[in-house]
């Protein structure tokens, strides 16, 4: 867990700021994101799966459109941000950056939010990266 000498971190999203949709890496759904993320678009849940979800037996992720890391990603920022997925809701509070304070200072340096706003408990984070475990539980 990130040492803090209070037992807060800091974060807060930063306007215009998409880095985190710019990392290499994949897009996790969770079958309630891929339902929310469906009705958003005016689509059935099949549909929207057959156009951007790559299924595998234990996992849903988005389709990579050559070298774009996310389909939904436009210059104005999120296009689904009222819906985004579990995974891109709760970063940075991801089991793996709370736990370590080396993994939550290495993603300091590229992720401009981290440091910033008001004061969350250390339990709180815990908490969201627990919700991360539940949602995807194959990955951790």
């Amino acid at each position: 867990m990130p040492e803090t000498p209070d037992g807060f971190l800091r974060f807060e999203c930063q306007r215009g700021c998409v880095k985190c949709c710019e990392r290499e890496g994949y897009v996790y759904f969770t079958e309630a994101d891929l339902r929310n993320a469906a009705e958003h678009l005016k689509m059935t849940a099949k549909a929207f799966e057959k156009k951007y979800i790559y299924r595998t037996r234990h996992q849903r992720r988005l389709r990579k459109l050559g070298k774009q890391q996310c389909v939904f990603l436009t210059p104005e920022g999120c296009s689904i941000h009222d819906v985004k997925p579990t995974q891109c809701r709760l970063f940075p509070f991801w089991p793996t950056l709370v736990a370590s304070t080396r993994e939550w200072n290495s993603t300091a340096k590229w992720c401009p939010g981290i440091g910033q706003g008001p004061l969350i408990q250390i339990g709180s984070a815990m908490e969201a990266a627990d919700e991360m475990h539940e949602a995807y539980p194959t990955f951790f």
